[in-house]
């Protein structure tokens, strides 16, 4: 019996396309728009979709294949892929949460402690000779015991939260509408009231048109000019104009960033900035966690197939 079609869009490793060839029959399309390419049988009948990336997927695409049933996301975030498209045509989106916060919550921690303690400049300065030339690094700044603001306390924010907690830092979070949290967490009803009473202001929003510059002009002003800005969900949600206007003027102390608005094409002004710490969008990049990831999106796809519920709809 013949192998049902599977249209794979984006990178995948090479251990997940091995493992989907064995349920499906891939068909590699390395960007949206290569699936214009497929032959007009394939892109008739094929029922299901592995997608990898944040290229925009949307209605035209979906256009291209006429009995699409699943679309099965390798990422927590979905916000590139048109879910009111998709719901429009009975199109089955799924995701693959709950699997990388640890990976990212630790992340968010790394980076925290690297721009506050500048781990990057200190080592330079022991490979470059400078500590016996001239000495002890400069003092830098501590990070226990501070203020730290959640933004989105979702899985994710809540586990960075609960993960700053062991640093004795005071905990407090925006979200819509307040959570239930250990005693002492406090809400704030805008980013911009929470970023005015902390001293470390983590994003961790999901993506798409409700949070896209939910981080804005105000709100990094607010945070002021001791404040530390990191951001570990999506570019879209903070205004980086705003943000590189920040950093320049030195309005705010500096910022961690593993997501951009247009990348890998990273604003080449953040490139000139030493009160900026620089990720390539790595928060879940982990042999383990990646591995668990595809084999979610492939245990969709087959669940898909077999006409069973699937594991995790997002639509």
């Amino acid at each position: 019996m013949s192998k049902p079609d599977l249209i794979v869009i984006g990178n995948f490793p090479d251990w997940d396309r091995k493992a989907m060839s064995a349920h499906f029959t891939l068909h590699l399309c390395p960007k949206t728009e290569d699936c214009q390419k497929l032959p007009s049988d394939l892109r008739d009948s094929a029922k299901y979709i592995a997608f990898i990336g944040h290229q925009a997927f949307g209605d035209e695409t979906m256009s291209v294949f006429q009995s699409l049933n699943t679309i099965a996301n390798f990422g927590v975030g979905y916000d590139a892929i048109d879910i009111g498209a998709a719901s429009a045509r009975g199109i089955k989106v799924t995701n693959t949460p709950d699997v990388l916060t640890d990976d990212v919550a630790d992340l968010a921690l790394l980076m925290l402690l690297s721009i506050c303690r500048d781990s990057h400049g200190a080592e330079k300065w022991v490979r470059d000779g400078n500590w016996a030339a001239k000495g002890n690094y400069p003092l830098q700044r501590k990070m226990s015991g501070a203020r730290a603001g959640i933004v989105g306390l979702g899985r994710i924010g809540r586990a960075i939260a609960d993960r700053l907690v062991g640093f004795d830092m005071d905990i407090a979070y925006y979200s819509r509408a307040p959570k239930q949290t250990p005693e002492g967490w406090k809400y704030f009803d805008t980013p911009q009231a929470l970023a005015a009473n902390v001293d470390y202001l983590i994003v961790s929003l999901s993506g798409g048109p409700a949070t896209e510059g939910i981080v804005d002009a105000k709100t990094i002003e607010a945070l002021g000019e001791t404040g530390i800005l990191l951001n570990i969900s999506r570019g879209t949600t903070v205004d980086e104009e705003a943000l590189i206007k920040a950093l320049q003027e030195r309005k705010i102390a500096g910022a961690a960033l593993d997501v951009f608005l247009s990348e890998p094409d990273v604003d080449e002004r953040f490139l000139t900035m030493d009160n900026v710490l620089l990720q390539p969008h790595q928060a879940s990049a982990t042999y383990e966690t990646r591995k668990i990831m595809g084999k979610l999106v492939l245990d969709n796809l087959i669940a898909a197939h077999d006409g069973k519920p699937l594991l995790t709809p997002v639509n």
